[in-house]
């Protein structure tokens, strides 16, 4: 990067840093042990002037921000201690219909672009018969929580900006057809209700829910999401691993949009091929 530009960066972090923690010239510099010229040339704007090291550490320490932060090394302004724990952490997975956290992370995104690969399949396109299937062993959680959940993040979708994604193994929908594996146990009747009522909600909510079906011998997937450039949860049973660092957003965003790019039926045609299927 080129200094000036570095500089600018500093300057404009420095500032912003000064602002939210109410410190000004004066009690900067007294708290960083430096004298107020010394303060005012860095944010100078007709400069292009960088602290040392030093000076860099005192700002960053006296203001709570990251010394990488101030000088444009990250768009994290955490320090280290604060990043990780804000970046990385578990969060206790309800496997439930009604997750208040997973309703949470819905909140947070509104306006933003979902990105799901869910454990089976959406609850946002189950019936109640799969709902009551999937989560016999749940009883502490009623139908109606189930079903108020499902009805708040199909409002989610109604608000101004708002996207979803989901991909899910093609196999997987071709078992709960046949009535195979996981869905072993679950009648012809509400087999049959499902794939009905999935294609019919793949058509009434396109395109601001689209569905793609990949083939998982091709690519796999863990269940996860992306919650705009937010945050990323990924499932692992009993836990979420949840990550908001800038990068691993990205890197999560890039293998989600590597299995829409891998799907065998895209948005447009998987209404149809999911009925299909009966």
């Amino acid at each position: 990067m080129d200094k000036r530009d570095r500089a600018n960066i500093f300057r404009s972090r420095l500032v912003e840093a000064m602002s939210n923690s109410d410190f000004n010239r004066s009690t900067l510099a007294l708290a960083c042990q430096v004298d107020r010229s010394t303060i005012a040339q860095l944010l100078n704007v007709t400069q292009t002037r960088l602290p040392n090291a030093h000076l860099a550490a005192e700002c960053a320490a006296t203001l709570g921000v990251s010394a990488d932060w101030l000088l444009g090394l990250t768009d994290r302004s955490e320090t280290t201690a604060n990043l990780l724990t804000t970046s990385f952490r578990f969060t206790d997975a309800e496997r439930t219909p009604a997750d208040k956290q997973i309703d949470a992370w819905h909140q947070e995104a509104r306006g933003y672009k979902i990105r799901h690969v869910p454990a089976t399949l959406p609850d946002i396109l189950k019936t109640d018969a799969v709902l009551e299937f999937e989560y016999a062993a749940f009883k502490d959680k009623t139908p109606e929580q189930a079903l108020s959940s499902i009805h708040d993040k199909t409002k989610w979708l109604d608000h101004p900006g708002s996207d979803y994604e989901i991909c899910v193994p093609r196999d997987l929908v071709e078992s709960l057809a046949k009535g195979e594996g996981y869905w072993r146990g679950l009648s012809k009747a509400a087999r049959i209700e499902q794939i009905q009522f999935m294609s019919a909600r793949c058509k009434e909510l396109y395109p601001s829910l689209r569905l793609y079906l990949y083939d998982s011998k091709v690519v796999f997937s863990a269940p996860f999401s992306v919650f705009g450039s937010l945050l990323v949860a990924v499932y692992v049973g009993r836990y979420y691993l949840v990550f908001r660092e800038f990068r691993q957003v990205r890197a999560m965003t890039e293998h989600f949009d590597q299995l829409v790019r891998n799907a065998e039926i895209d948005a447009r045609s998987a209404a149809d091929c999911i009925a299909d299927m009966l």
